[in-house]
């Protein structure tokens, strides 16, 4: 991430490898999970050279649905449906979770 200073000098700035985080999103984390998997779901059609009607003919899945995924329009996909897909593609999904402790301080109900 760059931001550019008064001056017109660039500074940098890291990021935290999770651009919907540094974007300030509610949820930061499903949103980059879905992002990947979208990914992935793209890679797996142009790896199979699929149009959207060719993988709706293989899968049952809507073609509209195969746009939106292309298009990044992710509001109307789950996580798992969208592992489905990836899964009626003819690949499969290993899930790896490491858990780090959050920045922000936890709400203590019960003082």
């Amino acid at each position: 991430m760059r931001h550019e200073k008064a001056s017109g000098k660039l500074e940098v700035v890291r990021g935290s490898g999770n651009a919907f985080r540094d974007l300030g999103h509610p949820n930061a984390d499903a949103a980059q999970f879905k992002a990947i998997l979208a990914a992935e779901v793209i890679k797996a059609l142009d790896r199979q050279h699929l149009t959207v009607r060719a993988a709706h003919a293989r899968t049952g899945i809507a073609a509209a649905d195969f746009s939106r995924i292309r298009n990044a329009d992710l509001g109307r996909f789950t996580v798992d449906r969208l592992m489905s897909i990836i899964n009626r593609l003819g690949s499969r999904v290993e899930v790896k979770i490491r858990l780090h402790r959050a920045d922000t301080a936890v709400y203590d109900a019960h003082p």
